[in-house]
């Protein structure tokens, strides 16, 4: 009896440039497991799609000709809560990386990122992890840190000891088995933990637990 093959992962590009989009279509038309289900250019486009195709990744600029792809998220992140959002873009912006965690992106991405890594970010952020550039993430952090200072918000009293080491290894960018293996636990536990954090920090992303981290307990 044959293995069932897996869902290929339904992929919706998002970009002002036709060229890209083409080229990006070419690329992901070659990898296995994803699917690109349709395109958009515009704001307004990408919403519409979004809505329509229901799908499991949008990949998509943070500029676009009639708004910006951070307010395209957050009407996508309403009404499309299962999808995931990737933004790919020229610009390492560190207030447009800082606003696209907020808005509840699961991932950003330089345009300068190789074919290979590109394909590989789609399939994590589909699996429910996220994708952050390094050197931005970094600078990112150490701007969030210098704007909380040692102001901390409330709610900090809200989480546990082993709530707090979980949600530090988060801000790492680790998975739920690399975060079990390191603190000795279950899946299941660290799950539960992520499940415990989301729901009093008022998040439903590990990119927005993450960066509330940095902001609320400084380092």
């Amino acid at each position: 009896m044959s293995r069932r093959q897996p869902k290929p992962v339904r992929l919706l590009l998002v970009d002002d440039h036709q060229v890209l989009r083409l080229g990006l279509r070419t690329l992901f038309g070659e990898a296995e497991g994803i699917q690109v289900i349709g395109e958009a250019g515009t704001q307004a486009a990408a919403i519409s799609e979004a809505i329509r195709l229901e799908p499991d990744v949008v990949l998509m600029d943070v500029r676009l000709p009639d708004g910006s792809g951070i307010e395209a998220c957050r009407e996508i992140r309403s009404a499309c809560p299962q999808s995931r959002i990737l933004f790919l873009t020229s610009f390492a912006d560190d207030d447009a990386m800082m606003a696209t965690i907020m808005a509840g992106a699961d991932g950003f991405l330089l345009k300068e990122v190789g074919g290979n890594e590109l394909i590989r970010a789609v399939k994590t952020v589909a699996e429910g992890h996220s994708i952050l550039d390094p050197a931005t993430t970094q600078r990112v952090l150490e701007k969030m840190k210098t704007i909380s200072g040692v102001t901390q918000e409330g709610g900090n009293e809200d989480l546990s000891p082993q709530e707090k080491k979980v949600l530090a290894l988060v801000a790492e960018g680790k998975t739920n088995k690399e975060i079990a293996i390191k603190m000795s636990l279950s899946d299941k536990t660290v799950g539960h933990y992520l499940e415990n954090i989301f729901t009093k920090l008022n998040v439903t992303r590990r990119s927005q637990a993450a960066a509330l981290f940095v902001r609320r307990f400084p380092q």
